[in-house]
């Protein structure tokens, strides 16, 4: 079968085979990092601004609707913090109320819709989410690659913590997409960091190996078994709120108790922020630090930072005992233990993972580039340059199914392993709806009009129940031949259908590359149409809510109330049929600020009106 090759950048496919370089990314919570082979090792690239390997995960908006990525952006955040974005691995895959603490010494805005959705980030009148900041931070990376290698960069392999959810990783993903970028494998960061340190390389090597990567906003132990080159994740731990941006707030928190509280000036909160973590990193190497702060000194010693920090380390060391009950492992069967992540050059860390493990840790390498390097031997090994690498059969595209607006919802992405399984929940859009239709489709493309449709049924039977009262699980199985089964289950009623679909039935690989070619190319403005039909979607289920609302609560509205409710719900219409995405959103937020204060009075005297005559 004849291969092709894609030039992502014209669009053309070539017919004649090109060499073609594949780089490995870090995106990390506090820098990021890419790498390449260069020779048969791994080499860093350069900050095209600087000397530094390490770019700094933050985003600046400028006035002039100019993005600012990395050094340049790092210095706003005191001067303009609102617009000054920092810390977005955090938000991958998350909702507001899962960052409720966290937000607390940020500096721009994130909006509280009230549910569990994908946080959105305001800034003026424009609202993201952290999978198009992330995109922004790829493509910084992408343009310092091909300015320091002098050719284009297309193809990556990225790098994400062991214990990512499917949700985490398929907004990795679709970041690399954004950012023009065919992402060919997500990797685990343990694994990378392993093959950093050529443990895995030589196929006689056996080897039980824990992985502590403590960065700037995630902490993972992970242990990985590594026989004949093949790696295997026996367990991994963790926590995605637990890093260094945690030694800092304790650092923050403290020197806030001493000055009476957190100040109240954004940008007075981000330059004690910054501060702190100054102060972290002096004090890996000094006894004693001080600064001055709003006319105020500020001191910190050794002995303070490390009582203050305790608890934040013993935190990591319960997750290594987890992990190692969980990969049903005694302590003595660990051959190498790594350090990853900047934090772990704290002296307190590596004492506490020491006496653990009792036994020395690697940290030869810079822990801030190891995960890089390892991405880069992964993507070397994938470029077919390394053959004494195993690699397991993927899948070739995505599959997912047809979600409301013609959405095409990803279950199980391209690159997966072979066999795989995956499912998500969903629930039904109408009340007392007895039927859904699953539409199963393959492809990269966001709307499902531009993938492949590989065939469709119908879960028959459910139970008359109000819209999103049902729970209903779709599974994807993929067995070892790639052949496809689709099963859906109503879990409270135990209604459930399963069908079998070949799922690469009828697609050459030059179909697949035009499918991925297209995927690219597009990327931006299927991104743009998927924000857009999201944010109709939304706004219609809260118009929906919104006159449900007035008719269920007529009594206790005044008439000016239910005017004006009326009359805003009447401009949300208009606007779901001819408005932006940030129209719609900024207006839903607009309404939301209305309407939260009526909704609350009206729950209070419904409860009141429930409770009347009873006893307590």
């Amino acid at each position: 079968m004849a291969k092709f090759s894609i030039n992502l950048k014209d669009g053309t496919i070539d017919n004649e085979q090109k060499k073609e370089l594949i780089v490995g990314i870090d995106l990390g919570t506090t820098h990021s990092l890419i790498a390449y082979i260069k020779d048969g090792n791994p080499e860093m690239i350069k900050n095209h601004s600087s000397s530094d390997t390490l770019v700094p995960s933050i985003i600046h908006f400028a006035q002039n609707d100019q993005i600012v990525v990395g050094n340049d952006a790092k210095s706003k955040l005191i001067e303009a913090p609102e617009q000054t974005i920092f810390s977005i691995k955090r938000l991958m895959g998350k909702s507001y109320h899962d960052i409720e603490d966290f937000k607390k010494v940020l500096g721009y805005k994130i909006i509280d819709e009230d549910e569990d959705k994908l946080v959105k980030i305001q800034v003026d009148q424009k609202f993201y989410n952290p999978i198009e900041l992330s995109a922004m931070i790829l493509s910084q990376l992408k343009v310092n690659a091909e300015k320091e290698l002098g050719q284009n960069i297309n193809k990556v392999v990225i790098t994400v913590p062991a214990y990512f959810n499917d949700a985490q990783r398929q907004a990795t993903r679709d970041a690399g997409k954004l950012a023009g970028l065919e992402v060919l494998r997500i990797i685990n960061e343990p694994t990378a960091a392993s093959l950093a340190y050529e443990l895995g390389t030589d196929r006689n090597q056996d080897k039980l190996i824990a992985v502590y990567d403590l960065g700037g906003g995630t902490f993972d132990i992970s242990i990985l078994r590594i026989e004949n080159g093949i790696f295997e994740v026996l367990s991994t731990n963790g926590d995605t709120f637990l890093g260094g941006d945690d030694f800092d707030k304790s650092i923050f928190d403290k020197w806030s108790k001493e000055l009476g509280g957190v100040p109240k000036n954004k940008s007075a909160i981000q330059e004690l922020r910054l501060k702190s973590e100054e102060a972290k990193k002096e004090l890996s190497f000094s006894d004693e630090f001080s600064c001055q702060f709003l006319g105020k000194t500020l001191t910190l010693s050794k002995s303070e930072f490390e009582t203050i920090t305790a608890p934040l380390i013993n935190r990591t060391i319960t997750h290594c005992k987890k992990a190692i009950i969980d990969a049903e492992i005694t302590f003595s069967d660990i051959t190498d233990v790594i350090m990853v992540g900047g934090s772990t050059r704290i002296p307190a860390v590596k004492n506490a993972v020491k006496t653990f493990f009792n036994q020395k840790a690697h940290d030869e390498l810079n822990p801030d580039e190891v995960v890089a390097l390892g991405a880069a031997i992964q993507a070397d090994i994938l470029a077919g340059n390394r053959k004494d690498m195993l690699l397991l059969d993927i899948t070739p595209l995505s599959l997912g199914i047809e979600t409301m607006g013609g959405l095409m919802d990803v279950i199980i992405p391209r690159n997966s392993k072979v066999p795989s399984a995956a499912a998500r929940n969903y629930t039904t859009s109408v009340d007392g709806q007895a039927n859904l239709r699953v539409s199963v489709f393959q492809g990269e493309r966001d709307l499902i009009s531009d993938n492949r449709k590989l065939g469709e049924f119908i879960l028959n039977g459910i139970p008359p129940m109000p819209a999103g009262i049902p729970k209903i699980e779709i599974q994807f199985m993929i067995d070892a031949d790639g052949i496809l089964r689709v099963k859906a289950k109503e879990n409270r009623s135990n209604v459930e259908t399963e069908v079998e679909i070949k799922s690469q039935y009828g697609i050459s690989e030059e179909d697949m590359a035009l499918m991925l070619k297209d995927s690219i190319i597009n990327a931006k403005d299927d991104m743009q149409k998927r924000g857009l039909i999201e944010a109709q979607t939304e706004a219609k289920n809260v118009i929906h809510s919104g006159q449900k609302f007035l008719k269920q609560n007529e009594s206790i509205l005044n008439i000016e109330e239910k005017a004006t409710t009326l009359k805003m719900l009447n401009r949300l219409q208009s606007l779901v049929n001819q408005g932006t995405k940030d129209q719609i959103q900024s207006y839903m937020e607009e309404f939301n600020e209305y309407t939260s204060p009526l909704a609350h009075r009206a729950m209070d005297v419904n409860i009141g009106e429930s409770l009347k005559g009873k006893s307590i």
